[in-house]
């Protein structure tokens, strides 16, 4: 054999390995092995506006974590309807990309046809018509996404403002149940009978409903941001008691006031905010169900808020519902221990880790002088130091000074345990946006 043909077998071996190595890597997401959908349909549609290569920084600019199964659709799931969810964008960018899940679905979730577009403004599922654009999956308009799985769409060339809802639709023309779904959006969405995912008008989506179906994120390639700041917790960051419609969820307000303090020059990093708050989830505890519904933050950590694009720090508020619903008295040892594997984990990608002090709640329901027992070792705990990189003192800002055993009656939503509007408000003006500064720091 000559030096040359030795050069070309050579050659050849090499173009083989990498061929079948992009072959792999195309049957996976990116966020490290979850099953990617295959393609329903292989004709790329002419207004798919597929983006390029450009400048800018992908960053999340909206998210909501898999809850669960949404009940009364385990056989047919929502097979021959249009899902239209409005999701709020808290930073603009000039590309996006949406991620759908099937992770509680029992079967393939089959989508014949997704689109995004912005919303017209109007508070309804009417969308601004020359935004509207087909979304594709490696260059495909369908998509399968097996049990289990999720899958991010391709790139579209469109101009997404900060602070504006954008409408995201799926079509599903077969049984798929459950639907994989977000209960407490705090924001109506809508559906309609057919393949209605391009109509601009709205007038079909005659359904309204409560939740975030299939979609978990929206992400844009931005030049207002040059990281995403996940937000980890539980009802109290899922903002269930705030206003329908408003995004007054503390996530949301802390997005805008960070936004506002760069606009003044103020010298922070530039970072979006995403929400990953699920209403009732423990640091510990899973839900029921084969996969677990409301995972325990440790199980779903790495999935929900390690896993997003051009993640930089990690807040986390967590722990109260580990005391709320423990039938015997929670064991705030194993509470804290739980805490640090979460900081330990975002160490290991170098992220720093901001965590939140529980807020109070006598007058509720679940209220035990115990139970407040466990929540002021855990705040003293937090406090120390021996938790997180840096603390935001929710218990201090929103607790009554008369009684420090429960909230402000002004930050109370009713309920004694959840903030109203203006405890929302408050949650967010009183976190040190300094504390962003700064990559992971040594593990505690």
């Amino acid at each position: 054999m000559t030096k040359r043909h030795g050069y070309a077998v050579l050659s050849a071996l090499v173009a083989l390995v990498l061929a079948v190595s992009a072959a792999i890597y195309l049957t996976v997401t990116a966020d490290g092995g979850t099953p990617r959908g295959t393609l329903a349909d292989n004709r790329p549609h002419h207004r798919s506006s597929v983006a390029p290569a450009s400048t800018g920084t992908w960053v999340g600019a909206w998210s909501a974590a898999p809850v669960g199964g949404e009940p009364r659709t385990e056989t047919a799931g929502l097979a021959g309807h249009s899902v239209r969810n409005v999701v709020h964008a808290g930073t603009g960018g000039t590309s996006a990309r949406i991620t759908l899940s099937n992770l509680y679905g029992h079967d393939p979730l089959t989508l014949t046809h997704a689109s995004i577009a912005l919303s017209s403004g109007d508070g309804t599922a009417a969308a601004d018509p020359d935004s509207m654009r087909r979304l594709t999956f490696d260059g495909a308009t369908g998509v399968v996404i097996p049990a289990g799985g999720q899958i991010t769409s391709d790139a579209v060339r469109l101009t997404v403002p900060h602070d504006s809802d954008v409408l995201v639709t799926t079509y599903s023309p077969t049984p798929s149940g459950p639907v994989t779904y977000h209960p407490h959006a705090q924001q109506i969405s809508y559906v309609a009978d057919g393949d209605r995912t391009e109509d601009a008008t709205g007038t079909p989506y005659t359904e309204e409903t409560p939740y975030w179906r299939y979609v978990t994120g929206l992400d844009v390639l931005s030049n207002e941001a040059d990281g995403t700041v996940v937000v980890f917790g539980d009802s109290i960051t899922d903002g269930i008691t705030s206003t329908v419609d408003a995004n007054h969820r503390w996530p949301d307000l802390l997005a805008d006031r960070l936004r506002t303090a760069l606009q003044g020059g103020r010298p922070l990093p530039r970072y979006s905010v995403v929400n990953e708050g699920i209403s009732g989830n423990q640091v510990l505890a899973d839900g029921l169900g084969r996969p677990a519904e409301n995972q325990a933050g440790l199980d779903r950590f790495d999935r929900d808020a390690l896993s997003h694009p051009g993640v930089k720090a990690v807040v986390i508020e967590l722990g109260i519902n580990d005391i709320l619903r423990n039938p015997e008295l929670a064991d705030p040892h194993r509470i804290l221990a739980g805490l640090r594997t979460l900081v330990r984990q975002a160490h290991t990608r170098g992220l720093k880790v901001v965590g939140a002090t529980l807020m109070p709640f006598e007058g509720h329901r679940g209220y035990t002088p115990a139970r407040e027992a466990v929540r002021r070792r855990i705040n003293a705990e937090i406090r120390a130091g021996g938790v997180y990189d840096a603390v935001v003192d929710f218990d201090q800002a929103l607790r009554d000074p008369y009684d420090p055993r429960r909230l402000r009656p002004e930050y109370d939503s009713g309920d004694h345990l959840h903030p109203s509007d203006l405890g929302f408000s408050r949650m967010a003006e009183v976190f040190d946006l300094s504390t962003l500064n700064g990559a992971g720091q040594t593990e505690l």
